[in-house]
């Protein structure tokens, strides 16, 4: 009874802001208005769960690593999902995502950045894979909508004789850029617009606000390299294109 009574108020905060949000949505009748109280209940159920596993394994290695495989196979799924799928798509991206999570997170246990533990490899391994798989998604959909945008100019160079890679080339460096602007918006105006939430939640466990900023800027440097990888390979990938591809 006290769980349910110190959740009531929880409850209710996402319950109007989720209803605030589909209300809005739907006033300016954008599509598919409803799909964020789904992704909202979606993701208190996931926290649910993961919150009783992760106390159970937070400092067992095997655990820990098993549950990072788990996330990096649904973030790729994610993705794939979202660019359309095919298992060449998704072998391709999540050949991007594990090359670039894979080195971020070398470097920064490497160099003893951070100490490789089962809670700071958890924290930075989750963290990592989670806007890695959003940098390949945005890569890989404004790629593929600009180049039916100027898709006159790619039948150009193919004309020409150029491979489909050149005639491309500069269609997907616009496209890695675009995929990385919300994480260096993030990065370069941390602790004066944005406090991130591992920097937040670091403090609210106890560890001084230097320990927490070293973290943090740890784990942004990390998203930077990482997502930088992914999404020049994505885009590489991807631009590989013979005909015209279809928008999703």
């Amino acid at each position: 009874m006290t769980i349910w009574t110190d959740l009531a108020p929880t409850l209710l905060g996402v319950a109007i802001l989720a209803a605030i949000t589909v209300a809005v949505l739907s006033a300016f009748r954008v599509a598919r208005s409803w799909e964020p109280l789904l992704a909202i209940v979606r993701g208190a159920l996931q926290l649910a769960v993961i919150s009783v596993i992760l106390s159970g394994i937070i400092s067992d290695p095997l655990w820990i690593a098993l549950a990072l495989v788990v996330m990096f196979t649904i973030a790729s799924a994610v993705a794939t999902g979202r660019l359309g799928w095919s298992w060449r798509t998704g072998g391709l991206t999540a050949a991007a995502m594990a090359t670039g999570i894979l080195t971020a997170t070398l470097f920064v246990f490497g160099t003893h950045a951070l100490e490789f533990t089962p809670r700071y490899a958890l924290a930075i391994g989750a963290i990592i894979i989670g806007n890695s798989m959003s940098i390949a998604t945005l890569t890989g959909r404004d790629l593929v909508a600009v180049i039916d945008d100027h898709w006159d100019e790619v039948e150009g160079w193919l004309s020409l004789g150029a491979t489909p890679r050149q005639s491309t080339i500069m269609l997907a460096r616009r496209a890695v850029r675009e995929a990385l602007i919300p994480s260096i918006d993030q990065t370069k105006t941390t602790g004066l617009v944005v406090l991130p939430g591992a920097f937040v939640g670091a403090i609210f466990g106890g560890i001084s606000p230097l320990e927490a900023g070293r973290f943090q800027i740890v784990v942004l440097a990390a998203i930077l390299a990482a997502g930088s990888i992914t999404s020049v390979l994505v885009a590489h990938f991807l631009g590989d294109v013979r005909t015209r591809p279809m928008r999703r």
